[in-house]
């Protein structure tokens, strides 16, 4: 990424646009001079800078409803900035969840891959406690070697499901065979979300 080739206007600022990585909903339009995307780069976090105060704005700093950067993109133009965030709380200041949205409804948007962060996040805090009698904490004790051993046992039952054309059983395979990946992503320290942005950049 070479934030050289940014075409900031006569101010010194680019406008940036801020998207939910995950319900794809725009949240805000703000804007960003070099520090302020240089920050953002270097922290994960969204960074902006505030015309009417005329300094940088760590978004959240004080709210406490940071967004976590997940995907930056630069416009065909150079001349505008695209932020791909996942928000921890509402991105307006009014409580609404997108500077769009005429509700005040501060909860984000249902989304149906939730489950898998919230799955990931607990299995992270089994791997850290390693509680007696969790099965999740005897396979992370066990290492790597048996919790990949897993993976190929539960991908050969979700094979069978298949070749038995049996839909409920097909779902609850292709589950345990989910759950045992977040287990070894877990265990190597890689997140879901690394996982789906090599999945977008590919797509894209």
């Amino acid at each position: 990424m070479n934030i050289e080739q940014i075409k900031f206007d006569e101010k010194g600022l680019v406008p940036a646009i801020i998207q939910d990585a995950r319900s794809k909903r725009v949240l805000t339009l703000a804007y960003m001079n070099k520090e302020a995307l240089q920050q953002t780069i270097k922290t994960g976090e969204t960074v902006l800078y505030s015309r009417s105060r005329q300094e940088l704005w760590h978004k959240g700093e004080t709210s406490g409803h940071t967004q976590e950067v997940a995907h930056i993109e630069f416009d065909c133009d150079q001349d505008a900035v695209l932020l791909h965030v996942i928000p921890n709380g509402p991105a307006c200041h009014t409580g609404s969840y997108s500077c769009f949205s005429s509700d005040k409804n501060t909860d984000v948007p249902e989304d149906s891959h939730a489950i898998l962060e919230q799955l990931q996040n607990l299995l992270i805090e089994r791997k850290t406690t390693l509680p007696e009698g969790s099965y999740t904490a005897k396979l992370f004790q066990e290492g790597v070697d048996r919790i990949a051993k897993k993976i190929g046992e539960e991908a050969g039952e979700v094979i069978i499901a298949a070749k038995n054309d049996d839909a409920e059983e097909l779902s609850m395979e292709s589950a345990d065979l989910l759950f045992h990946l977040l287990m070894l992503l877990t265990d190597r320290g890689v997140t879901f979300e690394q996982v789906l942005d090599v999945l977008q950049q590919r797509h894209q």
